[in-house]
């Protein structure tokens, strides 16, 4: 029976795991799978070599105090490759542990893919030169990446981004406010202040702040996201607004369907928001001593991914210095009070996310049959 090793080192690889074992069991039931998880490929059967948590780490100031834990994971996760010898190694984003996961393991000749390019055509673009040999393939989840790696001499193929399956607009906010209680008329926040502990420990104070300044009635809600789960429930117990925790996605996308307005950190949740037509504020504050070296290094004008693949700011961007409570619940009282404002920015979302789609089919099921042609024929 052939064989997959996957390595996912943060939440949103995991559900892209997943979704990826799905789509490549409906046409290869045949093939197993091993390797590095967290919730949701452990559904599908992935027994994970170590918690996938000890991986979730951002920052160069961060990492530093775990850097031998991580060179330990990194060593147990090449000896495991080598005792199973997989048909094709596939690993997803997290680029710090991921990349050196393939390097180290190219003197044993398997398949190996890369899902998720790496952005350095935002930012350390010479470390482009470093990719040859890495991979036999790389998944690209925005459509100008393989341009980009092309002038680089490596091929890419774009597979669509995973948003678009998410399921992110499906969500029910009439059952969604009967659940909790909330009055039809009432506004409704959604707050997501990341899935990296990290990050939730700079922006849950300024957060809680900005829930204070803005109209009284204003209901907030913030999805957990499971790694930082018990960090964010302790965060967010210190609020003044005391916010409706919400811990399944099917209740995070009734609570996207419920919500005027969302507040939420740079990344993919604001694809998903866009997908659920929730116009938003992105926000986002990492150590001053790392953004500074971000900043010395960044080649793109905007964090947010509807702002860079619009090539204009359709989404208000309030980062580091501008990440306060007062400039944050400005930008938010426009959206909740001004429809108009708010139908301006889903308007503009629309083009973007069509943008994102794969010439055919699902991005899961384009990036399972590029992971497919790896392993060969039945």
């Amino acid at each position: 029976m052939p064989l997959i090793y996957l390595i996912a080192g943060e939440q949103s690889g995991d559900v892209l795991g997943a979704r990826l074992m799905r789509a490549i069991r409906a046409v290869r039931p045949d093939v197993t799978f091993a390797g590095i998880g967290g919730e949701a490929m452990a559904a599908q059967g992935v027994v994970s070599l170590f918690p996938m948590r000890d991986l979730a780490l951002m920052g160069l100031l961060e990492v530093l105090p775990k850097l031998r834990q991580l060179r330990g994971r990194l060593r147990q996760t090449i000896d495991d490759i080598t005792a199973h010898r997989p048909d094709v190694v596939v690993t997803i984003d997290s680029p710090g542990f991921t990349l050196r996961v393939l390097r180290a393991i190219a003197p044993l000749g398997l398949k190996r893919a890369h899902y998720v390019a790496p952005q350095v055509w935002a930012w350390r673009e010479k470390r482009v030169k470093h990719y040859p040999g890495l991979w036999d393939k790389l998944l690209c989840l925005l459509p100008f990446e393989p341009a980009f790696f092309a002038r680089h001499g490596l091929q890419a193929v774009f597979v669509g981004h995973p948003v678009l399956e998410s399921g992110a607009d499906t969500g029910d906010g009439a059952r969604f406010r009967t659940k909790h209680g909330i009055a039809p008329d009432a506004l409704v926040l959604t707050v997501m202040p990341g899935s990296r502990r990290t990050e939730v420990s700079k922006l849950l104070p300024v957060l809680g702040e900005t829930l204070r300044l803005l109209p009284a009635g204003v209901v907030p809600v913030v999805p957990l996201a499971g790694p930082v789960a018990e960090a964010v429930r302790a965060g967010t117990s210190e609020w003044v607004v005391k916010p409706i925790l919400v811990t399944d996605t099917a209740d995070k996308f009734d609570a996207y369907a419920a919500s005027t307005a969302a507040l939420t950190k740079s990344g993919t949740s604001t694809l998903e928001l866009a997908l659920a037509g929730v116009p938003m504020v992105v926000t986002y504050r990492i150590n001053p001593i790392t953004a500074w070296i971000v900043r010395r290094s960044v080649k793109v004008a905007y964090a947010s991914l509807l702002n860079l693949l619009a090539g204009r700011q359709v989404v208000p961007e309030l980062l580091q210095e501008d990440c306060t409570p007062a400039k944050l619940a400005a930008a938010l009282n426009l959206l909740l009070t001004d429809p108009q404002a708010a139908e301006a920015q889903r308007a503009a979302c629309r083009p973007v996310l069509a943008s994102l789609r794969p010439v055919i089919g699902l991005p899961s099921e384009a990036a399972a049959a590029a992971v497919l042609e790896l392993l060969g024929p039945v």
